[in-house]
């Protein structure tokens, strides 16, 4: 893409947003996208940003909430400046292949490809991430990265690589939309942008997304931070908590105490449940096995995993996951 081509340029002229919902997204995603276009358009009293709201069909999109959003069918629009994909869940489902051919003529047409949350996985199914950098939920990232190798996929709140952007989810949307408007309109607009929403989050892409708890004790116990973000990337071979200890210095005394005084737990306790909350989102999220989804997340053996499991959320995971899937 050349410089003057892209949508991150100071302009004058109106940005054309195509809002492309695919059922199971969250509000929350969608008005991250909208709400700050809405609130530039009302600080610079003139519309320098207009959006259409588009479905995969001519049927609406019910969204999490229960919600439903009317728009255009994807497949009657010819061109945009900027089409943003917003998608939640069940993914695969939604990755129909006439979707997926759509998004493929639309490339010569449009400036700029946007993913918001699981609409990465829409964009990379339909080719267009391939040799890309792009970013996913942080939930996501490693089986977003086994899935398509041919991306290079990074932990950053949101990504531009060339004509392509991608956010991890609702909230680094919004920092995406600011930068948006930093880039084109000054960054007075985007500030006071940001000061409509009581919004203030990162300016930059490239922060990693981090779970709240972490972001907190990042300022408040950095040590006991590294050890976390130390378990959630280690939870498939789940070491002892030894080692955790000693990797930044500390006896495993020491860490026990310092879990207990900021979280109320022992680390041994935290690690069980990070690892199980990740096994309950597999079940949910995925299409997994048991079998495959107890050794992800570091059990010795699926019995061992299917009583943690059971005891943790009062049923198996193949009943949980009927329950979400009829």
């Amino acid at each position: 893409m050349k410089p003057e081509d892209s949508i991150f340029s100071a302009a004058t002229e109106r940005l054309s947003v195509g809002l492309l919902l695919l059922p199971d997204s969250n509000l929350l995603s969608l008005a991250a996208c909208v709400d700050p276009l809405r609130a530039a358009n009302r600080r610079a009293d003139k519309k320098l940003f207009e959006w259409t709201f588009l479905t995969p069909t001519d049927v609406p999109v019910a969204l999490t909430s229960g919600i439903e959003i009317s728009g255009q069918p994807i497949s009657a629009k010819d061109s945009f400046d900027l089409l943003i994909v917003v998608a939640g869940f069940n993914l695969m489902a939604h990755a129909e292949r006439p979707l997926l051919r759509v998004l493929r003529d639309l490339v010569p047409r449009v400036r700029a490809f946007g993913g918001v949350d699981g609409g990465s996985w829409i964009l990379a199914r339909a080719g267009l991430l391939n040799g890309q950098t792009a970013t996913t939920h942080w939930e996501d990232l490693e089986e977003f990265a086994d899935v398509f190798p041919d991306i290079h996929v990074v932990r950053d709140r949101f990504t531009i690589s060339g004509p392509f952007i991608t956010t991890g989810g609702a909230a680094p949307a919004i920092d995406l939309m600011l930068h948006l408007i930093r880039t084109r309109h000054g960054q007075q607009l985007a500030e006071g942008v940001a000061s409509a929403l009581l919004y203030q989050g990162s300016a930059t892409g490239s922060e990693p997304q981090v779970p709240v708890l972490t972001t907190r004790l990042k300022r408040e116990a950095p040590r006991l931070a590294e050890v976390m973000e130390q378990m959630a990337k280690r939870m498939e071979d789940s070491p002892p908590i030894a080692d955790f200890a000693s990797g930044i210095g500390l006896s495993q005394r020491a860490l026990e105490m310092m879990f207990q005084r900021q979280i109320g737990l022992s680390p041994g306790a935290y690690f069980r449940n990070l690892r199980l909350e990740e096994a309950r989102r597999l079940v949910l999220d995925t299409g997994l096995s048991a079998q495959v989804i107890s050794l992800r997340t570091g059990f010795s053996s699926q019995a061992t995993f299917a009583r943690a499991f059971r005891r943790a959320y009062g049923m198996s995971a193949r009943d949980l996951r009927r329950l979400h899937r009829p």
